[in-house]
């Protein structure tokens, strides 16, 4: 591992212009441990095929399908899983219902994957799901777009690590310790948002129970 690497360059037209980022892994690949796409599926109800626009190596795509849910995988990188060379951020259709993913952090952009994901919903009448650290709910620059367009629902999951330790070793102690929450959009959502908590622990097992409780009791 390297001290210095190449960020996901979503925004990137040629190589000139790929910015480096100290201290971040190549192409912003953090990937999503399952227990956090299980304890999501706990809490929230998706009728239709989901579009996963930054699969990497599939880690929330597999866990979804192994739900039964019908899924699109697709990515600007290649890692093995979906169709890569696809720049979600480019995106004007649609290609499933709802979107549902762990967006690359750096350069703002979480908040344009934000944007674009409901833009595109907006025709599908579907839900948008983002595992988003929660630093992002109280950022200063953030506040006035949280307020004009507030998710339906936050969940703070506990205890997870979005690291690929099967490619790094370990992840650094500084990186234990960040924190994330799933951010739920929903069409007909007005008003401020529910909040709940959800234990990554309770759902590290691959026979995890879901769907304990249905969203519909925040609503």
């Amino acid at each position: 591992m390297t001290a210095f690497a190449q960020p996901r360059s979503w925004i990137a037209t040629r190589p000139t212009e790929i910015r480096i980022a100290p201290r971040r892994l190549p192409n912003e690949f953090y990937p999503t441990p399952p227990e956090a796409t299980r304890a999501l599926l706990s809490v929230e109800d998706f009728d239709g095929d989901i579009w996963e626009p930054a699969c990497g190596d599939g880690r929330i795509a597999k866990v979804l399908t192994d739900h039964g849910h019908a899924v699109v995988s697709t990515d600007l990188h290649a890692y093995g899983h979906g169709e890569s060379g696809v720049n979600f951020l480019a995106q004007r259709k649609p290609r499933a219902k709802h979107i549902v993913t762990n967006p690359p952090y750096g350069f703002g952009l979480a908040d344009r994957f934000v944007r674009r994901s409901l833009a595109l919903t907006r025709e599908t009448g579907g839900k948008v799901a983002m595992l988003l650290n929660m630093a992002s709910l109280c950022h200063p620059r953030r506040t006035a777009e949280w307020q004009q367009t507030p998710p339906a629902r936050i969940y703070a999951i506990d205890d997870i690590v979005c690291w690929p330790e099967d490619r790094y070793g370990p992840p650094p102690a500084h990186f234990t310790k960040h924190r994330y929450v799933w951010a739920i959009w929903t069409p007909e959502h007005n008003g401020p948002p529910a909040f709940w908590w959800l234990s990554g622990a309770e759902f590290r097992a691959p026979n995890s129970k879901i769907n304990r409780f249905n969203s519909r009791r925040f609503s």
